[in-house]
Parts: C-alpha cells; sequence; structure tokens
C-alpha cells in the first residue's frame, strides 16, 4: 500500500507542472541499472522489452529504477501496483504528464492525456456515443462491412496482419466518421496511418522527409477536416456515426463541447481504437488457428447463436442483443488479451512524494506499470504460457486479484471503448468462422513487442473454406 507524503492536492497542480524529472541522486536508494553512456538501456529495452522486465525483476524486486528514452523511470511491476497507479485513489498520478512526451505532438487533449476534472467532465460527454443506440448502429455497421470484406479475402494464403488493418481503418471511416469507404476514405485513413506511425519514430522533429513531418502533415490536415465537419453537423444535426455523436456532445450543464476539443478526441479515439483492436483481433486469431480445438468450439457457439446459414448458404449477422450470448467467445478474446495486451505497459508520472514497496519515489518521477508482465505471473496465472480460455470463468475472475488482468487499463481512465472492441471482435469471429477453417501457414511468428504488439511476418495464415 502507498504512505503519501504530505503535500498540496493533486488538483491544485496545473496541467502544465513542469518541474524536471528526479536526477540519479534523488534516486540512488532505489535499485536499478544505468546502462550505457547518453542511451542507457533504450537498446535493451527496443530488443527485448518483455525479457529485459523478468530480468529486472528477477535482479532487483518489484521496483527497480531504469534510464532508458533520454531519462530516468521507476517501475512498479504487480498487480498491486497496477491497482495503486490506475485506481489512483489519492490522485496521485498524471496520465496527461506521462502519456504527454510520446504523445502530445500528434495526439494533444485526447482523453487518455487528460486528468481529473476535465477528464471526467469530458469522459462524461463522450460516453454518448457508447450508449445502446448509437451501439446498435455501429453494429449494423461492423456487419456489413466485415461480411463483405471476409467474403473478398476467399480461401487460400494471406497474410492476416495488414488485412485486418486496412479493414479495422475502413471500418473506422464507416462507423466512427459516418462515411462511405471510397476515395475520401483512403485520405484519412492515409493520414492516420502517419500519425500513429510518427508517434513512435526516432526522429522527434518534424524534419523535412521524416515520418515525424509526414505525421505532423496527416494531423493538420485531419484536424482541418474534422473542424469543418463538426460545424457542419451540429448545423445539419447529428447522425448515429461516432463523430457525429462527439459533435454533438453536451457537458452536465447543457453547453457543447468546444469544437477544438471534439476534433481532438476523434483524432486520438480514431489511432487508440484502430491499432489496439487490429493487434487484438490478431492475437486472437494466431491462438484459435494454433488450437483448433478451441476455434471448432467457438464456431459451434456463434453458428448457435445466430442460427447458422441463411437461405443463400451466407452466415447470419450477429445481432446487437446476441452479442452477450458469446460467451465463449468472449472467454477466449479475454485470454488472448492476457496472453499478449495490446498496451504493453502504462506510463504515469507522480504528482507528489509517494512510499511503495518500501521505497520513497519522489514527486515528478516518471513511473510505470508493466501489464504484460503481470498477464504472465505465476503469481496469478496457472501456467501463464498456456492458451486457456477458461482463467475467464465467474468463479475464477472473482477468485483472482482485480488488477491481474488489466488490458484496458482501470480506474477513471478505463478504456471508453472497450464494449466497442468486445463487439467488433465477436461480429468478426460471427462472419469469420462459420465462412473458414483457419490455420497457421508460415509457423508460429515472432511478435513485435513494442510499441504495439503485432507480428514480424504479417501472421501468415490459410483460409480454408468451411
Amino acid at each position: 500500500m502507498a504512505t503519501l507524503a504530505p503535500h498540496q492536492p493533486a488538483e491544485a497542480i496545473p496541467s502544465h507542472w513542469t518541474e524536471g524529472n528526479p536526477d540519479e541522486d534523488s534516486l540512488a536508494h532505489i535499485p536499478g541499472e544505468k546502462g550505457w553512456p547518453l542511451v542507457g538501456n533504450t537498446f535493451k529495452m527496443l530488443a527485448d522489452p518483455h525479457g529485459m522486465a523478468r530480468r529486472m525483476v528477477e535482479k532487483y524486486g518489484r521496483v527497480y529504477k531504469n534510464r532508458a528514452f533520454g531519462g530516468w523511470n521507476v517501475a512498479l511491476i504487480g498487480a498491486d501496483a497496477n491497482e495503486l497507479v490506475l485506481f489512483d485513489r489519492e490522485k496521485l498520478f498524471s496520465s496527461e504528464q506521462g502519456w504527454g512526451p510520446i504523445l502530445d505532438k500528434l495526439f494533444p487533449r485526447g482523453l487518455m492525456l487528460m486528468d481529473f476534472d476535465h477528464h471526467r467532465a469530458d469522459r462524461r460527454a463522450l460516453s454518448i456515443a457508447f450508449k445502446p443506440g448509437p451501439m446498435r448502429h455501429y453494429s449494423g455497421a461492423l456487419n456489413r462491412g466485415i461480411a463483405k470484406r471476409v467474403e473478398e479475402w476467399g480461401a487460400g494464403p494471406m497474410r492476416f496482419y495488414p488485412a485486418i488493418k486496412e479493414l479495422t481503418l475502413d471500418l473506422a471511416a464507416d462507423s466512427f466518421i459516418g462515411i462511405p469507404w471510397g476515395p475520401e476514405a483512403d485520405t484519412i485513413n492515409r493520414a492516420f496511418v502517419d500519425m500513429v506511425q510518427a508517434s513512435v519514430a526516432p526522429v522527434r522533429k518534424p524534419l523535412p522527409f521524416t515520418q515525424m513531418k509526414r505525421g505532423v502533415d496527416g494531423r493538420a490536415y485531419l484536424v482541418d477536416y474534422f473542424t469543418q465537419e463538426t460545424h457542419r453537423r451540429r448545423a445539419e444535426g447529428g447522425g448515429q456515426d461516432m463523430f457525429s455523436q462527439f459533435a454533438t456532445a453536451e457537458y452536465d450543464d447543457g453547453s457543447l463541447m468546444p469544437v477544438d476539443e471534439v476534433v481532438d478526441h476523434m483524432n486520438f479515439l480514431m489511432m487508440a481504437a484502430h491499432d489496439t483492436i487490429t493487434s487484438s483481433a490478431t492475437s486472437l486469431l494466431w491462438l484459435l488457428a494454433k488450437h483448433p480445438e478451441w476455434q471448432e468450439k467457438l464456431r459451434e457457439e456463434v453458428e448457435a447463436v445466430t442460427g447458422g446459414a441463411d437461405a443463400n448458404g451466407r452466415p447470419r449477422d450477429l445481432a446487437y442483443e446476441d452479442l452477450g450470448k458469446l460467451e465463449l467467445t468472449e472467454m477466449a478474446f479475454k485470454e488472448a488479451l492476457r496472453f499478449i495486451p495490446p498496451v504493453p505497459s502504462m506510463p504515469r508520472r507522480a504528482l507528489r512524494d509517494f512510499e511503495y514497496g518500501g521505497y520513497r519515489i519522489p514527486a515528478g518521477t516518471p513511473v510505470g506499470i508493466n501489464i504484460h508482465w503481470t498477464h504472465h505471473s505465476e503469481d496469478y496465472w496457472d501456467e501463464p504460457e498456456k492458451f486457456d480460455p477458461m482463467r475467464f470463468t465467474p468463479e475464477k475472475v472473482k477468485a483472482r486479484h482485480k488488477y491481474a488482468w488489466v488490458p484496458f487499463g482501470g480506474g477513471a481512465h478505463m478504456c471508453l471503448g472497450l464494449h466497442f472492441a468486445y463487439m467488433q471482435v465477436k461480429i468478426l469471429m460471427a462472419q469469420l468462422l462459420p465462412r473458414y477453417r483457419v490455420e497457421l501457414a508460415g509457423g508460429d511468428p515472432d511478435w513485435q513487442a513494442w510499441p504495439i504488439p503485432k507480428p514480424k511476418d504479417g501472421l501468415k495464415i490459410e483460409l480454408r473454406a468451411l
């Protein structure tokens, strides 16, 4: 349990708080490694972040310091640490100042980059986009779009990751923005891809011909597009797509959200939804291809819920009202999220001194939790390297530490779109599994672990028509 040092309340610290990060001397009492001159442990972390985390925990324990990416960071490891940081009872940690150095040039003022009252007010206003009415609309768009594309894939070999990435972007254009697939959607998708790639580019200034320059240009295009569209949709009345819901979102006092904030939220949500769903859908399909017995169980469940093929021999759509009936599918997806969490770690910055695990950690310290480590720890999971969806029966979930499984974060910053993610993946399984048997074609892929996991070979699979 953390003990807070007496200090001003976190709410009183302005968002532009710029006190420097702690130096080496102020963290001297915390075990860890400085690494090589200038670069610290950056290259070790990039090469094998999960292996390095395991080694550091074994050597130093569940609180350790590490110098990488230009500064010191203190890692807080395990389910208790996840609860401390994510639930954040005392408003001790800033998400804005944790994620800001990574995302602020491209995705400023997204929900993940907000703290406390401002975050709470915007989250409440935006939650209208995930009410049953809009969600039912999205489910129809997802069924149509996924069925069309999955049928176009046809039987034979393919690389799943780039295919599902393209599909996810097109679905976002339809469900999120309400525009048809075509040239306009392609231009918007290109801008998003440039922004996402720039967010992890090694050159952090928008110099000519760099990825960061392409990302900044992509942001400029989307800011202009979403600004014009927000004004238009407010004038004409909102539709059922997510952007129209955001454009007409109101605070508790009835005032509309400022246009520039609507634009920033839309940019951020598209980025967050597109890459994380792409990663998690890929990990689920990989695991189902490796475990055909589970693939068959999910296929049987889908056909039992939807009623099997229609008069034309095509799989029936998964109705919005039937989403909750795919219990095994949801458990398998949760296990895939445990196995390969799409966000393997989460940064924060301490707003005040605090104590944890017997160490005093000073204000201003960048801290991070390691979701992947917790998801693979034998402290919480029997045979953690085994794929076993039955870990997520209600009884087993209830018996486990609440923060041992946190792919969507937790506390006030719990992913706002998590139910949309469940819906999209369930509809994907409902359209894919009755059409094809999925087999691995290129052996087990190596996975790029950071920043968002993906198979290095694109996940080579074979679709066999049923």
